[in-house]
């Protein structure tokens, strides 16, 4: 089979060309270029921009030498625009609406099983592959999206929102090994350039960067009061309520108060017309856990789940599957009951089904019933 291999310049994706070529597969490598920093504005306080070399043409160097190292052809194509029409435009405009977007699951769905799905059926190419750790399998004419033999890994919740056509198209060869494994084959092939390269973390294009200094960038900095929900009272001040997502502890810059015990504060709530970022203290119970939300964007891979059904669900990656009920299910929203309370349900988020290891699909979360 003829297939066109998504290789980023990390161990995952050279992992994947090896061993579809060991299955003999005919494998072309693809590096794809979503982000163009001077073209896009990130100059602006980005270190980056003064090494040497840029981080993501460090990774296309390392797929290079791994590409050589394989015998195979690598392609560079870029997705500049396509990534700024329909992901990082989306992105902003989440955030300025005080929403916790997550970019991946639509580079996903846009850019790597869109226009890169779409070349490789142009070009001749009888399937697409992935350095994702999941599973594909087929039964009865229909491809079903399972859960990566390595769960600690396991990437199907950024892989929610593709459609059964872009699945049926795509191969995983890591389903079924785990990452340590990933490594030793990666040291017995002697591929230097990616065998001990520290897996990527975050947004791929802002890197080791502080999230905040990169927003910035294009939504501008507006100092607002911190309040105490609790005490209805100024605690501190923030640079925009749109920077700060639900439950978080780090970076809010609030001090000890003078005749009070110190217990730690977290986002409770925000509010982006009016520029204030509520906060509390001590227990999260009656803040950050919730019993229920309404999803919407829906998407479901293999099939649809129906009303009253026991699930599971996550909201977060690397979460814990949380056992669900399925309720007030339609073509444009459903309502997700939650069996036990749940902490730190964001809207803007994804919240991924899944029944056993079948990942069903999902959406974004629109509303957290407290």
């Amino acid at each position: 089979m003829k297939v066109l291999l998504g290789l980023s310049g990390g161990v995952d994706s050279a992992v994947s060309a090896y061993l579809l070529l060991k299955a003999g597969h005919e494998v072309t490598g693809c590096f794809m270029r979503n982000w163009d920093a001077l073209a896009n504005g990130d100059y602006l306080g980005n270190p980056t921009i003064n090494n040497d070399q840029c981080p993501q043409e460090k990774d296309y160097d390392d797929a290079q030498k791994v590409a050589d190292k394989l015998g195979i052809k690598l392609l560079r194509i870029d997705y500049i625009k396509e990534y700024w029409d329909n992901v990082f435009t989306y992105l902003i405009k989440e955030y300025e609406c005080g929403r916790t977007p997550n970019p991946d699951i639509f580079c996903n769905k846009y850019i790597k099983f869109g226009p890169f799905l779409k070349y490789a059926k142009e070009h001749g190419y009888d399937a697409i592959a992935m350095g994702h750790y999941a599973k594909r399998i087929d039964k009865d004419g229909v491809a079903y999206l399972l859960k990566s033999f390595d769960k600690n890994k396991d990437q199907t919740y950024f892989l929610s929102q593709i459609s059964q056509e872009q699945l049926s198209f795509c191969l995983f060869p890591l389903g079924d090994i785990d990452k340590p494994e990933v490594r030793r084959i990666a040291h017995e092939l002697d591929l230097e350039s990616v065998m001990d390269k520290k897996d990527s973390t975050g947004i791929c294009f802002i890197g080791e960067r502080n999230f905040k200094d990169f927003l910035k960038n294009y939504i501008p900095a507006q100092r607002g009061d911190i309040i105490d929900i609790e005490g209805h009272r100024k605690v501190g001040e923030h640079e925009g309520a749109m920077y700060y997502t639900i439950g978080q502890r780090k970076g809010l810059g609030i001090g000890g108060i003078h005749g009070e015990e110190a217990k730690g504060w977290f986002v409770v709530d925000k509010d982006v017309k009016k520029n204030i970022l509520y906060v509390a203290s001590g227990d999260e119970s009656g803040y950050l856990y919730s019993k229920g939300c309404t999803v919407t964007n829906l998407n479901w891979i293999s099939k649809k789940p129906e009303d009253n059904q026991r699930l599971n669900a996550k909201f977060r990656y690397r979460q814990a599957d949380n056992p669900i009920i399925i309720k007030e299910i339609n073509d444009e929203q459903i309502t997700l009951e939650f069996v036990e309370p749940i902490k730190a349900v964001t809207p803007g988020q994804a919240a991924v089904i899944y029944d056993g290891d079948i990942c069903l699909g999902g959406g974004l979360i629109d509303k957290v019933i407290k």
